[in-house]
């Protein structure tokens, strides 16, 4: 809301009553004071969450009111809002492609970001990083992919989805990385020249030849000779060390990088309104998109539990987007900041314990040679060499090793966050406390209860025989009842078998979970089954 003004309410600092500027905001910067002062009103540190901030409070409530109102009707409705929260960043990227790299400085923030440091290649957390970050750009291991694909017609030729995605993936990513470093690169050639002239200012008495030139015609090398020669003569003095390099590398990140990083860009470039405008939008339709496929994942999942089934989806919809709601109440507060960081260092850590688990039971569990045979059927085609490596061998030892180092990293290192010094009016390094530490020991372990539990539950009723009332029967072919969930999507596709299919009539097509995986061809052997319909 505050982008659509005249002028941006970041563009300057406060005065006080006296018409002085605010000494925070002074010692800090505009974009910074206004994010941690007026937007977050930000505490001291994690331990001191001072209370509820009924602003913060009031996007929280309106934010699940309309993803609510998305859901409560099932995929019918949230399929379409899709269309738009996936396109519209696409359209506000391409804006920011053509305005980033006309730009002063954006050849420079492009060139870092094709320059790679290979000695961060070493660090096991940036290859963690990294597997999140495909998980969370893919949506792998929340269930919104399965979810999604299970509304598909089982003849898909999902192979040739997933290359598409893949290859639509990497340019997205590449693509967005080169808008933002072209923006980026325009803030830090700012930064560069106003230091420049700085130091400029204080070597011009030794060196006169700097006189009446601007900061963008004196080369670096120049500047850093001059610089190392007048250290040499006067070892105390008040030289900033000018580097382009290190003001890109000084970016932010997180929150940060969005609301601080890039809302400082804006008041530089002409029409700020307009551009901070379209960038927010842009981010409130991302998170709304992500938001709709994670709560779509979950919500298919409940209904297709049995014991939940006679709940209408409003219902239950309205209680999940309650429960979310509830533990975002912690972010409302001043120390919201903190927690945000929290969950989002240890939070994502189980996507990749979830990945490796789902991928051993595939594999290993169900089977590699039935699940090729379930892609052979749907696909025409069976998977050749390079898909059973990756699935069998590569991508299992490959996430076994980032788990175990980032897991032996995080453990012989103490974790830290950033918190907002008053005084200072700058950030500042914090350990977590011990009460932190063992909230961040449950979320990272969060992913994995459901599991074990699951695992649990499953071998009870096994071996239980009061629980067996509707074990598998080799002789019965089983049918669950469609759910409202999934009911909408299947009913332009839906196809009634011939009765014959399970007398043992002429049509003798199988479609059963054997050890061979879902057979969907013509059998010579015809089996008899009878059927039961488990309510």
């Amino acid at each position: 809301g505050s982008s659509f003004t005249t002028t941006l309410p970041w563009s300057s600092c406060p005065l006080t009553e006296d018409n002085l500027t605010i000494a925070e905001c002074e010692d800090s910067s505009e974009t910074q004071y206004f994010w941690f002062r007026t937007t977050l009103d930000a505490s001291g540190s994690i331990d001191d969450p001072i209370g509820i901030k009924y602003w913060t409070f009031l996007c929280l409530v309106l934010s699940w009111v309309i993803v609510y109102l998305i859901l409560m009707k099932g995929i019918a409705s949230s399929g379409k809002v899709v269309y738009f929260t996936a396109m519209f960043p696409y359209v506000v990227l391409t804006i920011f492609f053509f305005r980033g790299i006309t730009l002063k400085g954006a050849t420079a923030g492009l060139s870092h970001m094709f320059t790679p440091k290979l000695e961060m290649l070493l660090k096991p957390t940036v290859w963690l990083d990294a597997a999140n970050q495909v998980f969370y750009s893919f949506g792998l291991a929340f269930g919104s992919i399965i979810s999604f694909g299970s509304y598909n017609n089982p003849k898909k030729n999902c192979v040739k989805d997933v290359i598409i995605i893949s290859f639509t993936n990497a340019f997205t990513a590449i693509y967005a990385c080169a808008v933002i470093f072209s923006i980026l690169g325009f803030k830090a050639v700012h930064l560069f020249e106003k230091c420049l002239e700085h130091d400029v200012g204080i070597l011009m008495p030794m060196y006169p030849e700097f006189k009446n030139r601007s900061m963008e015609d004196i080369p670096q090398d120049e500047y850093s000779l001059a610089m190392s020669g007048f250290t040499k003569i006067h070892p105390q003095n008040l030289l900033k060390n000018c580097s382009l390099v290190k003001e890109l590398d000084d970016s932010a990140q997180g929150t940060g990088f969005a609301f601080i990083v890039m809302a400082d860009v804006f008041t530089k470039i002409p029409g700020a309104p307009f551009w901070s405008a379209l960038f927010f939008m842009m981010l409130l339709s991302l998170g709304l998109g992500s938001q709709i496929g994670i709560m779509e994942g979950v919500m298919s999942t409940l209904f297709d539990q049995p014991s939940l089934k006679h709940i209408k989806k409003p219902v239950l919809v309205g209680c999940v987007a309650v429960g979310c709601f509830s533990i975002g109440l912690v972010f409302t507060t001043g120390a919201g900041e903190y927690w945000l960081t929290l969950f989002d260092s240890f939070g994502a850590t189980g996507l990749t314990f979830i990945a490796f688990a789902e991928l051993l039971s595939v594999m290993y569990v169900y089977g590699h040679e039935r699940f090729t045979k379930d892609i052979e059927n749907m696909t025409g085609v069976r998977p050749g060499l390079y898909w059973q490596l990756m699935w069998r061998y590569i991508s299992p030892t490959l996430m076994a090793t980032v788990i175990m180092s980032s897991t032996y990293f995080l453990l012989t290192n103490t974790p830290v966050y950033t918190a907002w010094n008053m005084t200072k009016a700058a950030g500042e390094k914090k350990e977590y406390p011990d009460w932190a530490l063992g909230v961040a020991a449950m979320l990272a372990m969060s992913s994995l209860i459901p599991i074990l539990v699951g695992a649990l539950l499953h071998l009870i009723k096994t071996f239980n025989p009061r629980n067996n009332k509707h074990a598998y029967d080799v002789n019965k072919f089983y049918r669950v009842d469609t759910t409202a969930s999934t009911r909408p999507m299947v009913d332009e596709n839906f196809e009634e078998f011939p009765v014959s299919l399970f007398t043992g009539g002429d049509d003798s097509t199988e479609d059963s979970d054997s050890e061979k995986g879902i057979v969907m061809e013509e059998e010579r052997d015809v089996k008899l089954f009878s059927m039961e319909v488990v309510l």
